[in-house]
């Protein structure tokens, strides 16, 4: 029986705080990768991503594949025992409800403004 290979990994956030390092199996999906990652999202941050087609994994330069898994994604560390990888994470901002849209749109056909002031 083959010893399954680990991969250290841990996500740096946009505001610069980390979640990790954890380790997972070189065969690890990024898709699931990804589902784990939401699982850990720190309660405390705003905006936190629902699915794993609001984030995106950047290793590299590259942005990994969902389809793909960690030893298929070439992973620069997977080549250095013992290192630890940092993948960036980008989580895509949150759609607008579409009943907002649509009293802008409304608004608009009016002839008023859809300016918002906080």
């Amino acid at each position: 029986m083959a010893v399954q290979e680990l991969v250290e990994i841990k996500f740096r956030l946009a505001d610069g705080s980390d979640i990790g390092p954890n380790k997972y199996a070189s065969s690890t999906t990024v898709a699931s990768l990804k589902d784990k990652l939401i699982a850990q999202w720190p309660k405390d941050k705003d905006n936190g991503p629902r699915t794993t087609n609001d984030v995106k994994l950047i290793n590299a330069g590259r942005i990994l594949e969902n389809s793909k898994t960690l030893g298929e994604s070439r992973l620069p560390a997977i080549e250095v025992p013992g290192g630890v990888i940092t993948m960036h994470v980008v989580v895509r901002p949150p759609v607008n409800d579409r009943n907002n849209d649509k009293l802008k749109d409304d608004s608009l056909k009016k002839g008023g403004c859809a300016c918002t002031i906080l």
